[in-house]
């Protein structure tokens, strides 16, 4: 037998002992046209790329067998074991993809002997140890991805040889140490990603050769010192993230030459001084977080209107010593798509010219005067809280005065003035009258208090926040014709939903507890606690409660009325379904998220929601979400079991909680796991998850389980966005809570905008997404700009 031959043989029977092709094909004299094997004109095997092999140890592929082999891509594909030290035979090889697997054990020593390799990506798997000072001979080495590898250990100061690299990514590891200066040698480098580690110390003035650098990424480290001024000369650099570390110092005024700079972090940092009066181009500027840092003095003019233009969207100064006035906008509205200027010591108006679209925080300054209606009638208390000197039409501010002698410059003092003296004086010794009375009244009935009720009508105990306590119980009674049915839209878990238009012309929901309900204790306590929730909480896609009425004979709640009802009533109609289209669903997936974060770690103590589900997100005109019924919600004790009864709605409950009964956040993360596939299937995921527990699931790709009332999205931004929320859905599915991500992880990364990059949306099985980590392969999109077609999202290799 000649070697040419005999070479042959050991690669067919090499394919063969994998068992991964034995579905298609014994028969291995047609291996070339197997799936997933190409060879070359010779007949040997080049490129091996095989998803979703199951339940298979990655020893079962005899490296030694494939000296030709070329590409190697076994992403995704479920394997596990340990990298064999025989991958160092593979001479050839220039591509190698073993990422988003359970591969164990030390990194190979051997690979260093592949000097050819272009591409390397090893993402997602749990390793040991450090990287091998032997890899210093990757000189070929144009793409090193090791995201998320648990890695440990310092960086080699030999990686510095692989010159030819233009991806580097160490992130979301256990790397400590040092920065190496010898990183500098990398002048091909494009993107840079060491965030989410252990290191320490300086960033290396040498920085400044990386002169093609588009995205840099040094957050969440134990950086020190000062930012360099030297990354001034990173004149390609697109987006910069330094945040979550210990640098100091003032913000370097060399800054302002980075004028391709569009994303900017520098927040948690103990960083001082002034703002620069322009960071970059200011008309290219996106987004700009300086949160959590010792920043003092003004807002430059340049941070609200450059130049006739501004692409300024987000805008973070939270928690800083900045001071003086909001900039006044002349001209048209600035559409920011997130300010927050939380936690300063800012004074003066609210510009009338500041639109914020999705969130607006002015909270804890001391500005003044009134509160613009754009701004009262779309967002909540909280953005405003801690403005001791504020009026306007939103809830706990009083109402201003206003009178046509008082100029611009003394008109909000001179409000603050006549509304204390003639009106919240007079008004706070009446209802502090009002209440000692009523105090006195409720413990002699030994009744329990529910919050500080403003108003009492015909023996009601009735609440109404939003209103000025203007609405009578009468209202509410003529508004629904004493609640005829026909002002019902529905009905709840303990009660029915009433439609009310209120003499204003505003128009509310109301939940009614019905006579018999009322009498159950289990229904007084859901309903008692639902008052109690929504009356702590405060955030944008948790529905607003306008007030309560709790009486033996009548209960209720009021809310705000959100036109277009449930989701769940919506995936029913195929006309709104059609119109829900998936930036709309991939919000309402975010918004969700960012609400059940807010509960989970925001709140204290955290607060379960317990019966997360379609029945239970609410959409106004825009279907934009809110989260209702909290009935069933429940605030953790950390000094208690949290044992509780069987509640929630079936399909949606976490399986652990049907054996412990003890409740968790973790419940609701499942919760949102169902929710999330429903969002994008259109319907119930019930099918799906069973299938995904049997062989049947091995051929189900994303593309099938998608809504088909909705075309595939041919927007490149719009298919990775469908990727990462179904990922993340069923990484909030795994079985074993612990392995389930906390909201506020699936929150963070819903903000941080980093998306999973992969080839194409048809060829991904949902088993693969199912069976790796939550995975964002960061910002990849320059090298690969004009790759989508047909709907193809190109990956970060360069294949």
């Amino acid at each position: 037998m000649s070697v040419a031959t005999s070479s042959l043989k050991m690669e067919a029977e090499g394919l063969l002992r994998t068992g991964w092709w034995s579905w298609y094909s014994n028969d291995t004299s047609k291996r070339c046209k197997w799936p997933g094997i190409s060879c070359n004109k010779a007949g040997r095997v080049i490129q091996i790329i095989q998803y979703s092999v199951g339940r298979s140890k990655l020893e079962k592929l005899n490296f030694s067998c494939f000296p030709h082999l070329v590409q190697l891509d076994l992403s995704f594909s479920g394997i596990s074991g340990s990298i064999s030290p025989q991958i160092g035979d593979l001479s050839s090889l220039e591509h190698l993809d073993l990422s988003y697997n359970s591969l164990t054990g030390q990194l190979p020593r051997s690979l260093g002997k592949l000097t050819r390799l272009k591409d390397l990506n090893l993402s997602g798997n749990s390793f040991e140890g450090s990287i091998p000072i032997e890899w210093e001979n990757l000189k070929s080495l144009m793409f090193l991805q090791m995201r998320s590898c648990n890695i440990s250990g310092p960086i080699p100061y030999t990686l510095g040889n692989a010159t030819l690299l233009q991806e580097l990514d160490l992130s979301l590891n256990q790397i400590s140490g040092l920065i190496p200066s010898s990183l500098s040698n990398l002048s091909s480098l494009n993107y840079l990603y060491l965030d989410s580690n252990l290191l320490q110390g300086p960033i290396p003035g040498d920085i400044r050769n990386l002169k093609n650098l588009v995205s840099l990424n040094f957050g969440n480290n134990k950086l020190t010192g000062l930012i360099p001024s030297s990354l001034s000369n990173l004149s390609s650099l697109i987006r910069l993230y330094l945040d979550s570390n210990l640098l100091e110092g003032p913000f370097p005024l060399e800054m302002g030459n980075l004028k391709a700079l569009r994303y900017l972090d520098l927040s948690d940092n103990k960083l001082n001084g002034p703002l620069p009066s322009r960071i970059g181009d200011c008309s290219v500027l996106q987004e700009l977080h300086l949160s959590n840092n010792h920043i003092n003095g003004s807002i430059p003019n340049l941070f609200f209107y450059c130049d006739g233009t501004l692409n300024l969207r987000i805008l973070n100064l939270s928690h800083n010593f900045i001071q003086g006035t909001i900039p006044l906008q002349y001209g048209d509205q600035h559409y920011f798509s997130v300010l927050d200027l939380s936690h300063n010591n800012l004074t003066g108006m609210i510009p009338e010219s500041v639109w914020p679209l999705e969130e607006v925080n002015l909270s804890y300054n001391s500005l003044e005067g009134r509160i613009p209606d754009h701004l009262s009638n779309s967002f909540g208390p909280d953005s405003f809280w801690g403005n001791k000197q504020l009026c306007g039409n939103v809830i706990g501010f009083p109402r201003c005065v206003h009178s046509p002698n008082i100029n611009t410059e003394t008109s909000s003092k001179v409000i603050h003035k006549v509304t204390i003296t003639k009106i919240i004086l007079p008004v706070v010794c009446v209802l502090a009258l009002l209440s000692s009375g009523l105090l006195l009244w409720l413990r002699c009935r030994a009744k329990t208090i529910i919050p500080e009720p403003n108003i009492t009508k015909s023996g009601d105990l009735f609440s109404v926040w939003n209103f000025d306590g203007k609405i009578a119980f009468e209202d509410i009674i003529g508004a629904t014709n004493d609640f005829d049915i026909r002002f019902c839209i529905g009905i709840g878990g303990y009660g029915s939903v009433y439609r009310a238009q209120l003499p204003s012309g505003k128009i509310v929901a109301l939940k009614k507890l019905h006579r018999r309900e009322a009498e159950v204790p289990a229904f007084d306590r859901s309903f008692k606690n639902e008052v109690k929730m929504l009356s702590e909480i405060r955030h944008k896609s948790i529905v607003k409660l306008h007030g309560f009425c709790l009486h033996n004979r009548c209960m209720f709640l009021i809310y705000e009325y959100m036109i277009r009802g449930s989701l769940f009533s919506v995936f029913v109609d195929d006309t709104e379904a059609a119109e829900l289209d998936w930036f709309k669903r991939v919000k309402i997936i975010k918004d969700t998220a960012c609400a059940l974060s807010y509960m989970h770690h925001d709140c204290s103590p955290p607060i379960v929601h317990r019966d997360i589900s379609s029945n239970n997100i609410l959409l106004n005109s825009e279907f934009e979400a809110r989260i209702s019924d909290f009935g069933t919600a429940r605030l953790l004790d950390p000094n208690s079991s949290n044992q509780t009864m069987f509640v929630g709605t079936h399909r949606y409950i976490a399986p652990e909680f049907a054996y412990t009964m003890v409740v968790t956040e973790k419940c609701d993360v499942y919760s949102f796991g169902v929710l999330a596939l429903e969002i994008l299937m259109g319907k119930h995921p019930g099918e799906l998850l069973v299938s995904l527990s049997t062989l049947s699931s091995n051929n189900i790709m994303l593309s099938d389980i998608l809504d088909p009332r909705l075309s595939l999205p041919s927007d490149r931004k719009e298919a990775k966005d469908i990727v990462f929320a179904a990922t993340i859905a069923f990484s909030c599915l795994r079985s074993n809570p612990k392995f389930r991500p906390t909201m506020k992880r699936v929150s963070q990364e819903f903000l941080s905008q980093k998306r999973a990059i992969v080839n194409r949306l048809h060829v991904i099985s949902v088993v693969q997404l199912k069976n790796h980590d939550m995975y964002m392969a960061g910002e990849g999109e320059n090298h690969c700009e004009n790759a989508i077609q047909d709907g193809e999202i190109c990956g970060t290799s360069s294949t």
